[in-house]
């Protein structure tokens, strides 16, 4: 009958990418870490790129800590591109052009691919590390990264972004940071096996003779550059102690811009970087599938569900699984009803946040199919 076929189809590939995949890489670095062959305290001439729109208010603040890392200055070079602000962000930058900070001010808004691929042009480092101005560092972090470049075979590390856990934060918050907590344990494990197939684009460096610039109108510049520098056959760490902080998203609209604005960046990337669905050109084949592609149709997947237990519940079994699926969609309604609650339960707010993400898939795809994200981005709230 196509109605079970459908169902279990859909249960299945819904199971393995949620639990089954993070199982299976947990269990395959176990068998088959790969450590860095070389790892040592050298300090490379490193160049940290930030690409800002309209961060004056904070811009001084992010250079400073930049400023404060533990590295040695002549080692070190800090490049400020101004995506055409309007507000002074780049002459609040030049305040510390005395401390050796370069500011490259673009009078129009070009978008932050295009300015990366200039900036990058410009760097003296050995060793790009990118971030962005809403985050800070913590003061060992450029250390942390730079130690496995010791190994000639590492091309970038990704550092780990910690989301602040503030007792005034919304369910969204919590929610969210759960997700981010499954999110690294996967990254991690992947890169113990070989490479991670993403990297936080708020704090991470790749070896500068890697770097292709990235095609004009790229939304998602922090993915494209790591899975083409892996393409070159070079490693793609993850490193715990390379820490950038940020705080979660305050509300469900602010995470949902974030998150739609992501996975339109992935469609984005199975379009133009078609060779990383074929396991003959891609080494990291079955984590870019199970990792990125499946989450992309989960939407599909989940409605497929559904819809084939629904017409089985006739059958007992059917019928058990609708429940628990009904149950699980009052769970994330509770938990959309509780969203700006300062007190919840991962009962409610991990539903919840599933749910979000998923509604954001579908957003993303019809931005996607209709060009409808800009490849600019605004300002978050601090």
């Amino acid at each position: 009958m196509p109605e079970r076929v459908l169902f279990w189809t859909s249960a299945a590939l819904l199971t393995y990418t949620y639990v089954g995949y993070p199982v299976l890489v947990f269990i395959w670095a176990a068998f088959r870490t790969r450590p860095s062959l070389v790892r040592s305290n050298i300090e490379p001439l490193v160049t940290l790129i930030i690409v800002a729109h309209n961060e004056a208010p904070r811009i001084a603040r992010r250079i400073e800590n930049l400023l404060s890392l533990d590295y040695p200055a002549d080692r070190r070079e800090i490049l400020i591109g101004s995506d055409g602000s309007t507000d002074g962000t780049a002459e609040r930058a030049r305040q510390y052009e005395s401390a050796g900070v370069g500011v490259i001010a673009y009078e129009t808004r070009r978008g932050k691919a295009a300015v990366l691929n200039d900036l990058v042009g410009k760097a003296r480092g050995e060793i790009v590390v990118f971030g962005d101005a809403r985050q800070r560092f913590d003061s060992g972090a450029l250390r942390a990264l730079a130690a496995h470049f010791a190994d000639p075979s590492v091309g970038a590390v990704s550092g780990e972004l910690i989301l602040s856990e503030d007792p005034s934060d919304t369910a969204v918050g919590r929610g969210v940071g759960f997700y981010w907590r499954y999110e690294k344990f996967i990254r991690r494990h992947e890169a113990r096996v070989d490479s991670a197939v993403s990297v936080t684009g708020a704090i991470y460096a790749i070896r500068r003779c890697a770097f292709e610039p990235v095609p004009p109108h790229t939304i998602l510049d922090d993915v494209v550059i790591p899975v083409r520098i892996a393409a070159r056959g070079y490693r793609v760490l993850f490193e715990p102690g390379a820490r950038a902080y940020d705080r979660a998203a305050a509300t469900a609209h602010e995470e949902l811009t974030r998150k739609v604005r992501t996975i339109t960046g992935q469609f984005q990337l199975f379009s133009r970087e078609g060779w990383l669905l074929d396991p003959s050109r891609n080494r990291l084949w079955l984590q870019t599938v199970s990792h990125v592609a499946l989450r992309l149709v989960i939407p599909v997947l989940a409605v497929v569900a559904l819809t084939t237990t629904i017409v089985l519940r006739e059958e007992l079994f059917y019928r058990g699984a609708l429940l628990a699926q009904l149950l699980f969609y009052v769970a994330a309604f509770g938990g959309f009803l509780l969203r700006r609650a300062r007190r919840t339960t991962p009962v409610l707010s991990v539903p919840y946040t599933v749910c979000l993400l998923n509604w954001a898939t579908v957003v993303a795809f019809v931005r996607f199919v209709t060009r409808g994200q800009s490849v600019t981005w605004d300002r978050a709230a601090a």
